[in-house]
């Protein structure tokens, strides 16, 4: 029997566990997940546990009841927690850009139950394939499992996906991360992505799948080169720049997507830092663009701005300008650390602290995250077993066939027959990459297939590396080329890994790294049979040395092209699956890095000091290969079916062009209604293979306000077998397609020659000034049977070329 002394120290443990039992239960658990509003806590009594209310009202609640203290623990991302109210802390920074990732404090956690997730090719390889449904399918594959992760406790519900940014130079590090260098390409990106990522399929529209984020907000797209870097560098950025090329995918991820969250960056943009800056913040996004969500810091910009910029006196100052510019959620501390400081100082009020944690509790409330156990809510039900699922797999290892593009292809050298082929060189740095295919914010892949493995399965195939590393400071050509001479077929695979182009590492050159050149032309020079070059990169390089050589038969670029990358090579090389991919950016030789400097924010080209512009829609200078090249083992041609004879702008019966000469119109609401027209083109598959086309449809505006010399309308991706023809429909919004911005950062109409081309195929628009139409039917009469208001005609020409336009030819 215990003694008194025993039995009171009995009870006093039984006390103090049966506390600490209750404080735990407060928060409630299930399979190691956290939740609010669980079935241990008296939710029942807290309004913000109520699924029955307004998300608006239950917010409402919740913010009411927390002290200052408790509610600055929300403003970071390291979010605290409150027992009383039974609120467990959650981490905010989760990665998604190309699969579940690892990256950041709230980052997935990869275990025995959960080893890896799919890995899909990075952005810039998956938006070659201008396929806007693929897009989307990939953002719904990652959000499942992202959402089977957190149901058990490894992963979060907030991405912070897509990375949108223009890729303006070809030297950028983290151009991988994005889908280009075409302002319609990656807002189509974006937008698809973030739906595929967010939306549910619940009757609740607000309802979300997981919380995606657009970034960064804005003109990034530089990280460190001679230095030069991102929490220092300040863009000069036009306002015509601004609106026409750096704020477009911003605000269809937003607008389009309904993006739940907006992430501003590192550098100053016309010398305000883009987190304290209330006009891009609080006027444009949360303003202009109404987002529905929270507005987040890239991580320590906060203390950035401060201790680098020095752009504020105190971090007092620099988390109550960030507040008040519109921020919500600082990755990093700088706001749990200074923000109540502030407020005693009275630089900012606990209003505006409330404006931003309802904000973020509204998307988790749009979440789940309040309304308990996540095994009774939709999506429930998935788990592991929903994880790098062979559909899944297959989705990833189909991305990167629809990505890779086939840059050169000499008659008779792919695909490659798997009979014919008894024995393959595979050589170079990249030949047995494993890790270097999945690109930077990865996760761990289901499984890996690497160029060689991929090859292998196919045909005998032998492997030297040619290089001690993708560096290549020594090319070890000896081995290599007596290889490729005894080979029937070699594959050269060169090009880059994440140490020299990744985040906080841009190149500054356009040459493959170290003696991969001369790696290249030796082995070249030995072969006996055909010579397919493969590149691995985010970006592009001056290969003209290779395009020229006539014994380098095919060069294919690959991007990285994730978990299945090797199988998709082979696919391609060996005629299982036949190449549509297109270049999503510009491939430029050398001489124009020499006289551009990466600083240099302007996209148009200045005549008088020999700056070349930037991109297809601006650059004057040559290309190695132009933006949307990419050939086919197949030829297609284009017919024109329809297109309209012509289009009327309606304008004011005062309107001034009515009297003087003008360039332009201004794009306003009244006068864009319904103002569209269609265009069916004709595409047929005149070769023996089946396959894919894509089918891109641009335009070249009127040379006035320093238009681009041409630019995207849009584009199709279409499935034909051989000898078959299919029907491609365009949709063409005058407004928002053949628009253009002016010198103001104004949308305008312009008049005069529109070219509307697909392929080589060109269909002229002319819009001509003709003053007002009286008594004389443009359309058709509007109701009661009044005649139209007084118009501006667009009258359409024929087709300048009608003949076949060969799938081999630039466009």
């Amino acid at each position: 029997m215990a003694s008194p002394v025993q039995n009171r120290a009995l009870l006093w443990f039984c006390i103090t566990f049966c506390y600490i039992l209750l404080c735990l239960c407060s928060v409630s658990s299930v399979s190691g997940q956290s939740y609010a509003c669980g079935d241990g806590f008296n939710a029942s009594s807290f309004p913000f546990c109520d699924k029955s209310l307004a998300a608006d009202a239950r917010v409402a609640d919740l913010v009411q009841r927390l002290t200052l203290q408790e509610k600055i623990t929300f403003l970071v991302d390291a979010a605290g927690n409150v027992s009383r109210l039974g609120i467990p802390t959650y981490q905010w920074w989760s990665e998604a850009l190309h699969g579940v990732s690892k990256v950041g404090r709230g980052g997935a956690k990869f275990t025995e139950l959960v080893p890896g997730a799919t890995s899909f090719p990075q952005p810039i390889l998956t938006a070659a394939s201008f396929n806007n449904s693929l897009f989307e399918a990939i953002g719904r594959v990652v959000s499942t499992e992202a959402r089977a992760m957190y149901n058990v406790g490894l992963a979060g519900l907030t991405y912070w996906a897509p990375n949108i940014n223009i890729f303006r130079d070809p030297r950028w590090g983290r151009g991988q991360e994005t889908p280009g260098e075409d302002p319609l390409l990656t807002s189509n990106y974006g937008a698809g992505y973030v739906r595929g990522l967010q939306q549910t399929d619940s009757q609740d529209k607000n309802r979300l799948k997981v919380a995606a984020c657009c970034k960064h907000y804005t003109a990034y797209d530089m990280d460190h080169w001679k230095g030069y870097d991102r929490y220092t560098f300040n863009a000069v950025v036009t306002q015509q720049d601004m609106e026409d090329t750096f704020q477009p995918p911003l605000r269809s991820c937003v607008l389009d997507g309904n993006a739940a969250s907006v992430m501003c960056s590192y550098q100053q943009v016309n010398g305000k830092p883009t987190c304290a800056d209330p006009d891009l913040l609080s006027g444009v996004i949360r303003g202009k663009w109404n987002l529905n969500g929270y507005i987040v810091t890239d991580c320590d910009s906060i203390d950035v701005y401060y201790n680098y910029q020095h752009y504020t006196k105190t971090p007092e100052e620099a988390a109550a300008m960030g507040i008040l510019a519109g921020v919500d959620l600082d990755c990093g501390p700088y706001f749990g650390m200074y923000t109540e400081g502030a407020v005693k100082g009275g630089l900012v009020t606990e209003a505006a602290i409330d404006k931003a944690i309802t904000n973020n509790f509204g998307t988790l409330m749009r979440l789940g995250f309040f309304d308990g156990d996540p095994s009774k809510q939709p999506y429930g039900d998935l788990g592991p077993k929903d994880v790098c699922t062979p559909e899944n797999q297959e989705l990833a290892r189909e991305t990167a066939r629809q990505g890779i593009v086939l840059l050169k292809n000499t008659a008779g050298s792919l695909p490659l027959s798997p009979t014919a082929i008894k024995s393959l060189a595979v050589i170079g740095p990249n030949g047995n990459a494993t890790d270097t295919m999945i690109g930077d914010y990865f996760g761990i892949p289901c499984k890996y297939t690497s160029p060689l493995q991929g090859l292998t399965a196919v045909v005998p195939a032998t492997f030297v590396a040619g290089c001690p590393d993708v560096a290549c400071g020594t090319a070890q050509v000896d081995d290599a080329t007596k290889l490729a001479a005894a080979a029937d077929a070699t594959v050269l695979i060169v090009g880059e890994n994440q140490l020299i182009e990744t985040e906080s590492h841009d190149r500054t050159d356009l040459y493959l790294p170290g003696q991969q050149t001369l790696l290249i032309s030796e082995v070249a020079k030995a072969s006996k049979g055909p010579v397919i070059l493969v590149i691995m990169s985010g970006g592009g390089y001056d290969i003209t040395f290779a395009k020229n050589d006539d014994k380098i038969t095919s060069i294919l670029w690959v991007g990285y092209p994730g978990e299945a990358g090797g199988a998709a090579i082979a696919d391609v090389i060996f005629g299982f699956y036949n190449p549509s991919g297109r270049l999503p950016m510009t491939w430029y030789p050398q001489a124009y890095v020499d006289k551009v400097p990466m600083n240099n924010m302007n996209m148009r080209p200045d005549p008088a000091s020999g700056y070349p512009g930037r991109t297809y829609r601006f650059y004057t200078g040559d290309t190695v290969y132009e933006f949307g090249h990419g050939l086919s083992y197949s030829n297609f041609s284009h017919r024109l079916v329809q297109a309209p004879k012509q289009v009327s702008i309606p304008l004011e019966q005062d309107h001034v062009c009515h009297s003087s000469s003008c360039q332009s119109l201004d794009v306003v609401e009244e006068r864009c209604q319904n103002l569209a027209f269609d265009i069916h083109v004709g595409v047929k598959n005149m070769g023996k293979m089946s396959g894919s086309h894509t089918v891109i449809l641009y335009s070249s505006p009127p040379s006035v306000h320093n238009a681009p010399k041409k630019h995207l309308l849009g584009f199709e991706k279409v499935f034909l077998s051989s000898q078959k023809e299919a029907l491609v429909k365009f949709n063409v919004d005058v407004c928002k397609h053949l628009s253009l911005v002016d010198e103001l950062g104004n949308r305008k109409v312009a008049l005069g020659d529109h070219v509307l081309n697909v392929g080589d195929l060109k269909q002229t628009l002319n819009n001509t000034q003709l003053g007002v139409v009286r008594g004389k039917r443009s359309e058709e009469r509007s109701e009661g049977g009044a005649f139209p208001a007084p118009t501006q005609l667009l009258t359409l020409g024929k087709p300048a070329i009608t003949g076949p336009v060969r799938s081999g030819s630039n466009r």
